[in-house]
């Protein structure tokens, strides 16, 4: 796919569980209800910063914002893990 493709079909999905799956990127529902919105904007954020040009520049910028909203939730003053975050790849 060209950039104006992969960037066509992401805005046609009218849900962020639509862009998961379709970047095969395992998620939790509970998790995904919670943080629709700060989710959406940081993959759209990420979109635009990584000027996503094809699947794989998409996925990674899925990931990264679900990683990101995952890793927020932490306790900043412990050293834990990311669990739950099916696409973490810092493990």
């Amino acid at each position: 796919m060209t950039k104006p493709d992969i960037l066509t079909t992401i805005k046609s999905f009218t849900s962020i569980e639509q862009a998961l799956d379709y970047f095969e990127i395992g998620y939790d529902s509970q998790f995904i209800n919670t943080n629709r919105e700060e989710l959406v904007k940081r993959f759209g954020g990420y979109l635009l910063m990584e000027s996503s040009d094809d699947w794989f520049s998409g996925r990674r910028a899925l990931k990264n914002a679900y990683c990101r909203v995952q890793r927020s939730l932490l306790d900043k003053s412990t050293r834990q893990a990311c669990r739950g975050c099916t696409s973490c790849q810092r493990r």
